[in-house]
């Protein structure tokens, strides 16, 4: 058994005093150390394949939110519809139509996260300024075309450095950027940013994210 209980209880009194939710990231662990995970409180989890997030869904707990955190193509929408808490990486515009019509076909509004691409690395997805902005004009203006999503704000993925000063001031840029678009956004809550991970998980809370992903400090090193 990996699970890292004494990292689960520091991460999460960080989550609170920051207000923030855990997302324990869960790829290519084993059934038995999220049961573990779960016995201690928690319940947000987060997949990257979502054949694994189908085959875990089914054999875990239903009080689960399960969140899907990896780069998600069309033609699988369907198959994590009936159940997905939050899809956090929509990054076009053909993602979200789809997102909303499969959310029509199983009666329910799928909530999701635009990720805007704020990282040096070119291998990262996501959306720069100018695609986020004719997105969230595209909803506003076709609102029949994706009655059966919500936005409720963004995702981003820091770049892999150990220069602190490049991801605290890229993780600056997407909270000013989830800040601008909350301004303009109507009723519907646009209340979570979704960035930080194992490695610079206290930098982004630190500058303002409401949702942390961790896999590697609550789980131990992916193999």
């Amino acid at each position: 058994m990996s699970v890292n209980l004494a990292n689960f209880k520091n991460i999460l009194d960080r989550c609170q005093q920051s207000n923030a939710k855990l997302v324990a990231v869960s790829k290519i662990k084993p059934i038995a150390d999220i049961l573990h995970l779960y016995n201690a409180s928690q319940r947000d989890f987060g997949e990257n394949y979502v054949q694994e997030l189908i085959d875990k869904q089914s054999r875990l707990p239903a009080d689960i939110r399960w969140h899907f955190i990896g780069h998600l193509q069309s033609n699988k929408v369907k198959y994590i519809a009936p159940f997905v808490h939050l899809i956090h990486g929509v990054d076009s515009l053909k993602l979200l139509k789809e997102i909303s019509k499969q959310g029509q076909k199983n009666s329910r509004v799928i909530n999701c996260l635009l990720q805007v691409f704020i990282a040096t690395e070119e291998t990262k997805f996501g959306l720069d300024e100018s695609e986020l902005e004719e997105i969230i004009q595209a909803v506003h203006n076709h609102p029949g075309s994706f009655s059966h999503v919500h936005i409720r704000g963004l995702m981003g993925m820091g770049s892999f450095s150990d220069d602190l000063t490049l991801v605290r001031n890229e993780f600056k840029k997407l909270k000013a950027l989830f800040d601008r678009r909350k301004e303009s956004i109507p009723a519907k809550p646009w209340d979570i940013l979704s960035m930080g991970m194992s490695g610079d998980y206290t930098i982004a809370l630190e500058e303002g994210s409401t949702m942390i992903r961790v896999g590697s400090l609550l789980f131990g090193a992916r193999l």
